[in-house]
């Protein structure tokens, strides 16, 4: 057996390790639904890692997909997030045609407000590799949500996370990655309010858990992403209006 490498990351799935062109990672009760969900995306053509089963540690075994992390990279271009909102249409399109067995189990740290389709949850530029492939990994979140939910989640992540930036700029960003989703009118118009809601909910996770000690979310909310997600939920309400505009809602 190839020699273990710790990767970075594993905030909420525990210890993850590289051993040759493989992943490991904790096996939890949500895994089988898990892999099921990414072996039906598979089937359908999305560049997905592949889920292998488990190890003789009872680990689950994934496809090691090598390039860089996204966050890594520096501010995506518009024509890249116009690529990976493209990447996340193709996700839930095909998503939508999954139909999880009736015994099927999920773990996510935040409740969905509706079941339209299995998302990933964490569509962001920590869990996006950028390299030869386009592949988003970690997919131990998935569960059923709905298109809305995830893609402001994914919208918020990629283009206003840094709330340094001006407000006309990062709406630029966000409009180049929405037009590479292919928003429906309908979306276009829920994305602003959404993407507060949900950039709240993320906040108030970390919040509650620290008040509670709940890791690992406790831990998370000390090193600073407490801070950060509280700044990145004043900056999407703040500037709703431009929001609105870049991405030719009504206001």
């Amino acid at each position: 057996m190839s020699e273990e490498g710790r990767l970075a990351g594993g905030n909420v799935s525990g210890e993850v390790v590289r051993v040759g062109s493989t992943v490991r990672k904790p096996w939890t009760q949500a895994s089988p639904s898990v892999h099921a969900f990414m072996d039906a995306l598979r089937a359908r053509d999305v560049d997905v890692p592949a889920p292998l089963g488990r190890d003789a540690q009872g680990r689950q075994v994934i496809e090691f997909v090598p390039g860089r992390l996204a966050i890594d990279v520096g501010r995506l271009t518009v024509d890249e997030l116009r690529r990976v909102g493209a990447i996340v249409r193709v996700i839930h399109d095909a998503s939508a045609d999954f139909v999880p067995n009736a015994d099927a189990i999920w773990e996510t740290a935040i409740p969905a407000p509706g079941a339209e389709l299995v998302c990933h949850n964490d569509l962001a530029p920590w869990n996006l590799i950028v390299g030869e492939r386009w592949v988003f990994i970690d997919w131990d979140a998935a569960a059923p949500s709905t298109r809305l939910w995830d893609l402001a989640y994914a919208a918020q992540a990629f283009t206003l996370s840094n709330v340094d930036r001006s407000a006309e700029d990062a709406a630029l960003d966000l409009a180049a990655f929405v037009d590479g989703y292919d928003a429906e009118p309908i979306l276009r118009e829920a994305l602003p309010a959404t993407m507060h809601r949900r950039t709240a909910a993320m906040f108030e996770l970390l919040r509650s858990a620290h008040q509670a000690g709940r890791e690992p979310w406790a831990s998370m909310f000390d090193n600073g992403d407490g801070t950060h997600w509280a700044a990145a939920t004043e900056y999407v309400a703040t500037y709703q209006a431009q929001w609105a505009i870049a991405l030719g809602a009504p206001h």
